[in-house]
């Protein structure tokens, strides 16, 4: 009778783990970067043969979008971006997330392109050094610099205006 204890013992807290693990709203992790410097980049654009770099933003309320055009969350985000971002009150910029430019291109021009503009992450530091865990992934941004929100995985219309459009709208009054 003992000897089944232990490995009945084992199995419930098994299951106590995946229960919590299955619990945690994974669009809600913490981020060591909220209320810190949003890391700078310099990286090429996607659709035009320039640089962006991200300091040119300081002064402004932004976010950052990470997405590639082989992300399947990627699929079900971007018409939400489409359709949302020309109602937001501040820009949208692209981060793509190691994926080939002529791919990135090929997904904007057959979906849409909600972004100001968007660069290519093409060896993934950029978006290493924001924290990122996977795509897509979305970043506030206020004008000081500091990170102020991330949301991971997709954005919803539910995200955009009971969330995102609410903390642009008061941090630019915080200006």
């Amino acid at each position: 009778m003992k000897r089944f204890l232990l490995p009945l013992f084992g199995f419930v807290v098994l299951l106590v783990f995946l229960a919590t693990g299955l619990l945690i709203k994974t669009d809600e992790l913490p981020s060591a970067l909220i209320g810190k410097p949003a890391p700078g980049f310099s990286l090429p654009q996607v659709e035009q043969q320039a640089h962006f770099q991200s300091s040119s933003l300081k002064g402004k309320v932004w976010l950052l979008n990470v997405w590639a055009s082989w992300c399947e969350s990627c699929r079900h985000e971007h018409p939400v971006l489409v359709k949302f971002a020309g109602q937001l009150s501040a820009p949208v910029i692209g981060l793509d997330y190691m994926d080939k430019a002529t791919d990135a291109r090929r997904w904007l021009s057959d979906f849409g392109n909600p972004y100001q503009l968007s660069v290519q992450d093409i060896d993934g530091r950029a978006a290493t050094d924001y924290g990122v865990v996977g795509v897509p992934e979305t970043f506030v941004i206020d004008s000081h610099g500091l990170v102020r929100y991330k949301h991971v995985g997709p954005l919803t219309e539910q995200v955009v205006f009971g969330k995102l459009q609410p903390l642009i709208d008061q941090l630019q009054r915080e200006q």
